[in-house]
C-alpha cells in the first residue's frame, strides 16, 4: 500500500557562481555573495515497474547521458536506531562506487523513514540529468544531443566539469527527489519556506558527509535557495553526527535536519545559517555570464595555503584585508540590488583589486596573471562592465557581468576567439545565465526521450 502511493517527480537544482566572497565564506564573520546559475541538475524520481508479485528492494539510479552510469543499492534498516544503511551491488562486471550518490540515499532515506511512521520503503528508479553547460566537452565530445541534455561517449568519470557547482546541485536534487516521491505534500513541499528549510539542513548534511568534511555550504544553499547573500553554519551543527548505520544515526540526523540541535549530546548545536536572496538580482539589461577557460584549478591545495597565510606571521594585515574585502563585496552587492549598472565596473575593479592583493600575499594565484590580462582585455569590450575570477579563484573559469544582448554577446565571442587563436588556450562562453530561483518542480514533459 505505502509503495502505491509515490508520484513520479522530477526536481531541478541550480549550480552556482561565487561571485564575491571567496575564502571569506569559510569565517562566519563574513559572507559570501553567491548567484544561482541556469545550468541545472534535474532527478527524475519514480517506482520500478515489476510484474504482479514481483518484489523488488532496490534503489536504481542512473544518469543516462554517460556511459556505465548505473549504479543499484540495496537497503535495510539497522539496528540501534542506525537508520537505513545503503549497499552497493554489482552492476555487470564491476563495481563504480558514487560517494555522493550513495550518501545521499542514506542520508534521505534515514530522515523519510523516520518521518513514515513505520512503513517500509519500497523500490525507486532515480534517472539524473545534467545540462550541457556542467561539462567542458558539450560542443566537441557529444552526440545525439537532445536539447538541454547532451548524449556523451565516455564514462562520467571521464567528463571534464567546468565548475559550476555540480555536486551540491546533485545532492540537493536528488534529496528534493526522494523527499517529493516519498512523503505526502503536507510531510514535504519543496516550493515551501518549510519544506526548503528541511531540504536545505538535509542536503547540507548528505553533502558535508560525502566530501568527507564541513564545508560552507554556499553552494547548497545557492541550490535550494538561488542567489543569495550567504553567512556559513557553524561547523558544530554537524560535527558530531555519527556514521550511517551506527547506533543513534537516525535520532541524530532528524534531531540535526529539523533543527533541535544535535540529538542528545550536552550542548545542542542550532542552524545559526544566514541567507538572504529575496532582493539580490541583475539589473534590468545585465546579464551575469560564465566563460569556460578550461584549464582547472587543484582548489582544495589553494585554500589550504591562503588559510595558512591567513594563520600565520602576517595575521593582522590578512584581517584587514578581509574585512576592506567583505566592504567591497557589499558595495558590489549593494550595486546589484539597487539596479545601478553604471556603478559596476568600479565595484568590480575594487574586488580584484583586494583579491590580487590576497594573492601576492599569500603566494596563491588566486587571480593569476593569466586571467588578469583576460579579464582586462575583455573589460574592455563594449557592453561588458567587468567580471572576476569566481569561488577559490584559478585558472577554470571567469565570470562577466555584461549587457543583456545579442549584439555585446558577438562581441564577447569574437574577442575570446581572438584570444585563443592568439594564446593557444581554449576559452569560450557558456550558455549559462545567472539565475535567482533555487530548486524547483519541473514537468515531466522536459526529460521526453530519457526515460525509457
Amino acid at each position: 500500500m505505502y509503495g502505491q502511493l509515490h508520484p513520479t517527480v522530477a526536481v531541478s537544482a541550480p549550480g552556482k557562481v561565487l561571485l564575491a566572497g571567496g575564502y571569506l565564506v569559510l569565517d562566519r564573520k563574513y559572507t559570501g555573495l553567491v548567484f544561482g546559475l541556469s545550468a541545472r541538475i534535474n532527478v527524475v524520481a519514480g517506482a520500478i515497474r515489476t510484474s504482479q508479485g514481483v518484489q523488488v528492494n532496490e534503489i536504481v539510479v542512473e544518469s543516462p547521458q554517460f556511459l556505465e552510469a548505473q549504479w543499484r543499492y540495496g537497503y535495510h534498516q539497522a539496528s540501534e536506531g542506525g537508520g537505513i544503511k545503503v549497499t552497493q551491488l554489482q552492476v555487470g562486471s564491476k563495481i563504480t562506487s558514487n560517494s555522493f550518490v550513495e550518501t545521499t540515499l542514506s542520508y534521505a532515506l534515514t530522515y523519510i523513514a523516520a518521518h513514515s511512521a513505520g512503513a517500509s520503503i519500497s523500490a525507486a528508479r532515480l534517472v539524473i540529468l545534467a545540462d550541457n553547460d556542467y561539462y567542458s566537452q558539450s560542443r566537441d565530445g557529444a552526440h545525439g544531443s537532445t536539447g538541454r541534455f547532451a548524449k556523451f561517449a565516455v564514462p562520467l568519470s571521464g567528463a571534464n566539469k567546468t565548475g559550476l557547482g555540480s555536486s551540491a546541485a546533485l545532492v540537493t536534487a536528488l534529496t528534493a527527489a526522494l523527499l517529493s516521491h516519498y512523503l505526502p505534500r503536507d510531510a514535504f513541499d519543496a516550493s515551501m519556506p518549510a519544506g526548503r528549510r528541511t531540504l536545505h539542513n538535509l542536503a547540507q548534511a548528505a553533502h558535508c558527509a560525502a566530501q568527507g568534511k564541513v564545508g560552507s555550504g554556499f553552494d547548497v544553499a545557492a541550490a535550494v535557495y538561488g542567489s543569495c547573500m550567504y553567512r556559513r553554519f557553524s561547523p558544530t551543527v554537524l560535527a558530531r553526527l555519527p556514521e550511517p548505520g551506527a547506533p543513534g544515526f537516525s535520532q541524530r540526523l532528524v534531531a540535526v535536519v529539523d533543527g533541535d540541535g544535535d540529538g542528545g549530546s550536552s550542548r545542542g548545536d542550532s542552524w545559526d545559517v544566514e541567507v538572504e536572496g529575496d532582493d539580490l538580482h541583475m539589473p534590468p539589461g545585465v546579464a551575469l555570464r560564465m566563460c569556460d577557460v578550461d584549464c582547472g584549478s587543484q582548489t582544495v591545495g589553494m585554500v589550504k595555503k591562503v588559510l595558512a597565510w591567513r594563520a600565520g606571521d602576517d595575521a593582522r594585515a590578512a584581517a584587514q584585508l578581509w574585512d576592506d574585502l567583505q566592504d567591497r563585496n557589499e558595495a558590489l552587492a549593494s550595486a546589484l540590488r539597487d539596479g545601478q549598472a553604471d556603478q559596476l565596473p568600479g565595484a568590480l575593479d575594487a574586488v580584484r583589486e583586494r583579491i590580487r592583493d590576497m594573492g601576492r600575499r599569500s603566494g596563491v594565484p588566486v587571480e593569476p596573471e593569466a586571467q588578469t590580462e583576460l579579464l582586462d582585455a575583455l573589460g574592455a569590450v563594449e557592453g561588458v562592465y567587468g567580471g572576476v575570477v569566481p569561488g577559490a579563484g584559478g585558472y577554470d573559469a571567469l565570470a562577466l557581468l555584461m549587457r543583456d544582448d545579442a549584439d555585446t554577446v558577438a562581441r564577447v565571442e569574437a574577442r575570446l576567439a581572438a584570444w585563443t587563436k592568439e594564446k593557444g588556450s581554449r576559452v569560450r562562453l557558456l550558455d549559462v545565465k545567472g539565475e535567482a530561483e533555487g530548486v524547483r518542480l519541473e514537468s515531466m514533459d522536459v526529460y521526453r526521450g530519457w526515460l525509457e
